[in-house]
This record gives structure tokens, C-alpha cells and sequence, in this order.
């Protein structure tokens, strides 16, 4: 090799190869499958190597590829750190920062508060992704997710920006239809919204009670993976729905809504999620902050009993 290899074009085979695929890499930076694809082969020319095996179906590293990832790997975080740490010193983060979010938390909170970040920050560029599942931070290279649910993985970093919990609720109209539960059991006789969202497990609640954690199997007509149609269903009077008290929150306090089975909750902490100490990374820093003031600010949650 004669010369150092092209950055840019490095960077291109990264992304490659974390997504094997350069229709994906394509799509992610607005330029052609073709392109992205002549821009490895200019790479591995220039490096005198064969970095990718090639079929009709899908894109795998060469073992001199897989050293050369590694490599690359290497150099990207550390221009990555050294860029954070310029910023970290003068308390100016700069450069893409990637979050994701749930659907119905994505577009209620968090798109708000970054549009305040970004005022704040305008030398930040910032992206918000939302989905209905969790993300691999790492894989997808996200720098942040924010989130309900406390269960989270050991190899991450978690940090609380609201308290919350699930609660039961239903409209007046369907509990004078179909009767209001007493007891956590009755829950399998009504008709119930099921979501799969995220971490949720499907058709079954998890609950703290006065008895502990208790599990109830639920069914009913209706089931979805978005948070917001079960709201709508529930203000409908089609069952009984378990959602964060900051989705339905305002449904209860105008009366549209009103609690179940009061004594039982699921705790769901809001969480900014993310890989690296906060400390090596300004824009992570600065996002987590302003997060955790906004959240402050805006909600509160109302104490048990």
C-alpha cells in the first residue's frame, strides 16, 4: 500500500460491513447502492486487498477485511474521542448525535425537547429515530436512547430522567357496560387493549400489588403495537388498557379516563440509555442534561395511595 487509505471511503466499508448490506448504507447517507459499492472497490484497489466477499444475496467480510474493520474501528472512536474531548474542554458539543425513542414517548416528549436542545446546541446535529422495539445502541450506532421500563442491560449506562409507572384505566362508558374489576384476576373475564411495544410483554401484565408482583394473562378483540391507537381505543370504550401515566394522564385528569384496580401499578422509569461515560462524550453529556432538567420541569408523577 502506498499511500494512506481514503477516510471517507473507510468509513463507507465500516458501515458496510456493521450492516452488511450497501443497499442499507445507501439509504442511510443519500447516495447509491452503486456508488457506496465503487467507493469499497476504490478502497480495497488502494489497499491492494479484497476486503468483502461479494454475492447476490448478501455482503461478508474477508478475513483481510475483518482486520481491517478492526482496525478502523479503532482509529473512528479514537478520532471520535479526541474530537468529544476538544469539545468536553470547551463546552461546545458538536458533530451527529443519534437518539432514539418509543413511538407515543418519541413524539410527546422527547421530539419537543429537542427542538429546544437544538436551539440551545445549534452546532449539534441531531436525529431522532422512534420504533416500536429496543435498539442495539452499539449496532445501530445510536449515542442515546431514551426509554420506559427498568429493565435494562448490564453492559449499558442508565441514567433517570422521570419517575413513572403503568396504571389501569379504562373509560366510564365501557365499566358501565362491562362491570369495574375488583380483583386482579377479573382481568382475564373483560375485555383488555394488549400492546407489543418495546419491552412490553404481550398478553401478559406484570403488576406490583399489595400482594407483591402478580402476573395476569389478558385477551380481547383488539391489539396493537402502537401505545397511542390503544389510548384512542381505550377512550373509545373498547376495554381496559395498562399505560404510562405520562400517555393517559390528561384523559384522567378531564375524566375521560379512570383508573382500575387502583392498588396495582408497573414501574417504568423514564431512562436516558447509552455505551459510554458521560465524561468522553459532550454531546451525550450536554443531551442527557438538558433531558433530565426538561423532564423536571414537566413532569411529576403523584405519590402512591
Amino acid at each position: 500500500m502506498n499511500s494512506l487509505p481514503n477516510l471517507e471511503d473507510l468509513n463507507i466499508f465500516v458501515q458496510v460491513a456493521k450492516r452488511a448490506s450497501f443497499a442499507a448504507v445507501a439509504e442511510q447517507l443519500g447516495m447509491s447502492a452503486a456508488f457506496i459499492s465503487k467507493r469499497v472497490r476504490l478502497l480495497e484497489q488502494q489497499m491492494g486487498v479484497r476486503l468483502l466477499h461479494r454475492t447476490t444475496r448478501r455482503v461478508s467480510l474477508s478475513e483481510e477485511g475483518e482486520r481491517v474493520y478492526q482496525w478502523a474501528l479503532q482509529i473512528f472512536e479514537t478520532v471520535q474521542r479526541m474530537g468529544d474531548d476538544i469539545s468536553t474542554q470547551h463546552r461546545v458539543p458538536v458533530g451527529q448525535l443519534r437518539i432514539a425513542s418509543s413511538l407515543g414517548l418519541g413524539r410527546r416528549f422527547v421530539a419537543p425537547a429537542l427542538s429546544e436542545l437544538a436551539e440551545r446546541y445549534p452546532q449539534l446535529d441531531i436525529r431522532l429515530d422512534v420504533h416500536d422495539r429496543l435498539v442495539d445502541l452499539i449496532e445501530e450506532g445510536v449515542d442515546l436512547d431514551i426509554r420506559v421500563g427498568n429493565v435494562i442491560a448490564p453492559h449499558l449506562i442508565a441514567k433517570p430522567l422521570a419517575h413513572n409507572r403503568r396504571v389501569l384505566c379504562a373509560a366510564p362508558g365501557y365499566l358501565q357496560r362491562r362491570g369495574t374489576p375488583r380483583q386482579l384476576a377479573e382481568l382475564s373475564s373483560h375485555d383488555c387493549l394488549v400492546i407489543k411495544e418495546r419491552d412490553h410483554p404481550f398478553g401478559v401484565w406484570q403488576l406490583q400489588g399489595p400482594q407483591g408482583e402478580q402476573s395476569v394473562r389478558v385477551t380481547g378483540g383488539l391489539s396493537t403495537n402502537h401505545g397511542e391507537v390503544a389510548h384512542q381505543w381505550c377512550l373509545d370504550g373498547r376495554g381496559i388498557l395498562l399505560r404510562s401515566y405520562w400517555d393517559v394522564h390528561d384523559s384522567l385528569a378531564d375524566g375521560r379516563l379512570v383508573p382500575v384496580l387502583e392498588d396495582y401499578h408497573q414501574a417504568a422509569d423514564i431512562w436516558a440509555v447509552y455505551t459510554s461515560p458521560l465524561a468522553s462524550s459532550a454531546k451525550v453529556r450536554v443531551a442527557v442534561e438538558f433531558l433530565r432538567q426538561y423532564f423536571a420541569e414537566r413532569y411529576s408523577l403523584p405519590a402512591l395511595g
